[in-house]
């Protein structure tokens, strides 16, 4: 396959091209952004780890687990770039352990959130006005929050289906086209979960502390323990 016929097909995996046809580059910043994004620290966490229910410790927990693959995942794709695209022991090591991750723990992680946490805090969201000003079907932190979750999932997917795909294509300029392309969606994979983290853990979870009681935090730890 040439290289024209690989670029109508792939257009649209593209993050970079994708981000251009959305005219995302002028977006303004989302007020769920890190500090550093405004050119100033902010002081947006009220609680301290001890502080929280241990329903949202366990996310925070697992959250720094998730890092430690996704910060591994990123060292080893630098280096995979810089090797021409060519796998050692390090990098296919690397990333075996973050797609296995990806799929045994990070995805179930998203639905207890999705399913134990999400709700009750979005209508709790609603109930103290911290939404979006539309009077039909506000939105609040959570639907960002589930959007990212399905863009996960569509980046993940990317991203490993196209190195599996490369691996199978023999003309070299093709074959890093594909790579090319499996790259950039792994790298705005990387990205995202660890601005989405950010958010969760500096954002999210001071809000939910903030605004569910107690009895409702146990009912919540019980549910999740069902995913």
């Amino acid at each position: 396959m040439d290289n024209k016929k690989l670029n109508k097909v792939l257009s649209k995996t593209d993050p970079i091209k994708r981000n251009v046809e959305k005219k995302l580059e002028a977006d303004e910043l989302s007020p769920m952004d890190p500090p550093v994004a405004y050119g100033a620290e902010q002081n947006i966490t009220d609680y301290a780890y001890e502080d929280y229910h241990k329903a949202i410790q366990q996310f925070i927990d697992e959250h720094k687990v998730a890092l430690d693959f996704i910060n591994d995942f990123e060292n080893a794709l630098t280096i995979f770039k810089a090797n021409a695209y060519v796998h050692d022991e390090y990098t296919n090591g690397a990333f075996k352990a973050f797609f296995s991750f990806f799929d045994d723990n990070l995805l179930k992680h998203n639905e207890r959130e999705e399913k134990a946490l999400f709700p009750l805090l979005h209508k709790r969201l609603i109930e103290v006005g911290e939404h979006s000003n539309g009077t039909l079907n506000p939105t609040t932190a959570i639907n960002l929050m589930e959007d990212d979750h399905v863009q996960f999932i569509q980046l993940g997917t990317l991203a490993f289906n196209l190195m599996g795909l490369a691996s199978r294509i023999l003309h070299p300029q093709s074959k890093t086209f594909i790579l090319d392309v499996a790259y950039d969606n792994a790298r705005e994979l990387i990205e995202l979960l660890k601005l989405h983290i950010y958010r969760e853990d500096n954002r999210l979870f001071p809000l939910a502390q903030k605004f569910i009681t107690e009895e409702e935090f146990e009912k919540i730890h019980v549910e999740m323990g069902k995913y």
